[in-house]
């Protein structure tokens, strides 16, 4: 009997600092919101399960290398609380039955277990990047497949962690209004359209874009997924399911549903 490999991603969001200032309400609404949308964004890209838990965490699974990435980079962009951002530990690979099935409250799985050590690894961090990858820690996966990758997962690990690392550099340097650019840029995906939205002229929206090394910062986002979907393609030869088109998809769901509701993107100093 043949064994199934389906490929999946992981995410467990946590939140910064949730015990300070008597936020812990507002951030709980916060983040059923959150979930709320994140289920609008991949109604139509296939399975996924996304769960508030524990007070300030969620926890997300879905289909795809690169699906929780995306949408992580996507959330950590327009989080409206600068005292309180969130940071994610991250893990991808297969599993061996349907998305369906799991039950994220119970579900006891390798993956599960990295992603939570990588959250883990993020809590003790002093200078704390948002993103964080464990590949190699607990998840073996099976020897036998001749997948290039699995022999080198830890490689891959410090590879992307250490772009991960230098992106959060680049984006700790941006001034407020470099950020609010970038991230507008992300949505909107034209400078014309962001100063039209902010009321700046064109000049004044290149300088920002570029004196926040933006094009750098959303080059290191791009370039992460389209690894992250050529692994995934490589892995699974002969599965008709073509992860650039669904990550296409995933980021014009976001986008289309962010235009919608632009005041998300609005700066809360809290």
């Amino acid at each position: 009997m043949k064994m199934k490999h389906n490929p999946i991603s992981i995410f467990i969001l946590d939140v910064s600092n949730s015990s300070a200032e008597d936020m812990g309400d507002e951030l709980t609404l916060y983040l059923d919101a959150m979930v709320e949308w994140i289920s609008i964004w991949t109604k139509d890209i296939g399975p996924v399960k996304v769960k508030h838990r524990a007070g300030d965490e969620i926890i997300f699974v879905g289909n795809g290398y690169s699906t929780a990435y995306i949408i992580a980079f996507y959330v950590s962009r327009f989080w409206k609380y600068r005292n309180h951002k969130p940071y994610f530990g991250l893990s991808f690979g297969d599993i061996d039955r349907e998305l369906e099935e799991v039950d994220i409250e119970t579900w006891i799985h390798p993956l599960i277990k990295q992603a939570r050590y990588a959250n883990d690894l993020l809590k003790q961090a002093q200078n704390r990047p948002p993103f964080k990858f464990e590949l190699d820690q607990f998840y073996l996966g099976d020897r036998n497949i001749p997948v290039l990758y699995n022999q080198f997962r830890y490689e891959f690990e410090t590879l992307f962690n250490t772009i991960l690392q230098l992106q959060h550099t680049l984006i700790k340097d941006q001034t407020n209004i470099q950020e609010l650019v970038c991230s507008l840029y992300l949505i909107l995906q034209q400078q014309k359209a962001v100063g039209e939205l902010l009321g700046k002229t064109a000049p004044t929206i290149s300088s920002h874009f570029k004196k926040g090394k933006s094009e750098e910062v959303l080059r290191t986002f791009n370039e992460m997924i389209n690894v992250l979907n050529s692994l995934q393609k490589n892995t699974n030869l002969g599965i008709a399911d073509n992860p650039m088109e669904t990550s296409e998809m995933l980021h014009d769901s976001i986008r289309n549903h962010l235009k919608e509701n632009i005041n998300l993107l609005l700066p809360n100093e809290r």
